[in-house]
């Protein structure tokens, strides 16, 4: 049993084969799955090593002999240069040239039969090989000053085009959930319980959420942005909840209901309630004594609290990132985005072996589209390079400060909710303006 297991998993790292577990009472895995399984790991072991650099305190306090390596002065300089954020953004920069590489190689590939789907889809150990190559060759560049100041700006653009292929999934999520609800009426009539107590719970949860921080961020005499946007926003969610039910939209598009603008309205109160928490804290004097405002109350002064919010923020980040960048590519999303079409192809092959069995389900057509997914995760990096950097605001930054205040963080997250509404009622509004697009 075992050599036959040690045999396959050689064939997936140094050749096409296609990578499985060993156990054979794994349920099948399709080879389109796999794939993206061990890139999404490849993403994820990057990202983990980018919020490590950013760590003072993991480096010191669970790296082995780290400290006692870097207090010598021949190792203290390496040591120096692989701490920071320009030891993230050279890393970050392997990676995307990485990711950016099999976006261009796998252009036009239609199916898992040539050699560039082979490479594609094996190949894991040399292609982790690869990685790690561009990511230490990064530190070896020429004019690191330069280098920097323009991988910036080319990673802020970047990491806002992540940012809008994430809103667009969002508002094309929103409306595939109403349109497979409502056609659930069809069979069952119970799935008008399921629509209607749904769309309750999510404006609920966006009026408790505007009530929350209309409470805890909001001060009558400070905080002038967090009043004024909050006022914004919520006027905002509530005009394209309007505009759904409406007359005009209902004639067009007679499934559009409140559903859609449910999710949206709680995903903008999200962004809302985490720009306010990313925005530098106001201090007030009351009654003689500087106060800080617009916060959420802490328990006096645990430090231990605000571990654990950066840590369970931090899981969230790459869990968004990592989750976007999956199911972007899938092919139904990429026709919603208009990257390909919508046809998935049948299973042709199944392995079985001593291992798990595997599925070869592109050799007629790819399940998803090859270069768009590499570009997602080629943009995915930049974001996450920006983000674990603090954006703009980079300059002694540390990853247990990811939740501390920055006014570009603030601004960015802001700007991410008008652009999600935006696009929501383009959504809305577009049957109307071209109209003979929309016809059929």
């Amino acid at each position: 049993m075992c050599t036959p297991c040690c045999v396959s998993q050689l064939a997936c790292c140094c050749g096409s084969a296609a990578c499985s577990c060993c156990c054979k009472c794994c349920p099948k895995i399709k080879q389109s799955t796999g794939t993206r399984i061990m890139y999404a790991f490849y993403f994820l072991l990057v990202t983990i090593i980018c919020v490590i650099m950013m760590s003072p305190t993991v480096l010191k306090d669970h790296i082995p002999l780290y400290s006692s390596l870097c207090e010598t002065a021949t190792v203290g300089e390496v040591c120096q240069t692989l701490v920071g954020y320009a030891a993230v953004y050279k890393v970050c920069f392997g990676m995307a040239c990485f990711f950016l590489f099999f976006a261009i190689f796998t252009i036009r590939v239609n199916n898992s039969v040539g050699c560039r789907a082979a490479v594609h889809n094996g190949f894991w150990l040399l292609k982790f090989i690869v990685l790690v190559a561009c990511c230490a060759g990064a530190f070896f560049l020429p004019e690191e000053k330069i280098f920097l100041e323009v991988w910036r700006y080319v990673g802020a653009a970047g990491g806002f085009l992540f940012l809008l292929i994430q809103l667009m999934l969002l508002v094309e999520f929103a409306h595939r959930w109403n349109t497979n609800w409502t056609s659930g009426v069809t069979y069952n009539r119970m799935w008008y319980a399921a629509l209607a107590l749904v769309t309750l719970l999510l404006f609920t949860a966006a009026v408790g959420a505007v009530v929350f921080m209309g409470l805890f961020y909001t001060h009558p005499e400070a905080c002038f942005y967090n009043k004024l946007f909050l006022g914004i926003n919520g006027s905002l969610c509530l005009v394209v909840s309007l505009l759904a039910i409406s007359p005009c939209i209902q004639k067009l598009q007679p499934t559009s209901g409140l559903l859609q603008p449910g999710v949206i309205s709680v995903y903008v109160m999200y962004l809302t309630f985490s720009a306010f928490s990313s925005k530098p804290a106001e201090v007030l004097e009351v009654d003689g004594v500087n106060t800080t405002v617009c916060v959420f109350p802490f328990k006096s002064g645990r430090e231990s609290d605000k571990k654990i919010v950066t840590a369970i923020g931090t899981v969230i980040l790459f869990g968004c990132v990592l989750y976007s960048c999956l199911t972007s590519t899938t092919r139904r999303s990429s026709a919603a985005l208009r990257v390909c079409r919508n046809s998935e192809p049948d299973y042709d092959e199944e392995k079985t072996g001593s291992g798990q069995n595997v599925l070869y389900d592109e050799k007629d057509g790819t399940i998803y589209s090859y270069w768009y997914f590499h570009s997602v995760f080629f943009l995915g990096s930049l974001y996450v390079m920006m983000t674990v950097t603090n954006w703009f605001h980079y300059d002694n930054h540390e990853i247990e400060k990811l939740l501390d205040g920055s006014w570009s963080v603030f601004w960015i997250k802001m700007a991410s909710c008008w652009v999600c509404l935006v696009l929501y009622l383009w959504t809305l509004v577009a049957p109307m303006v071209c109209p003979k697009r929309f016809e059929a």
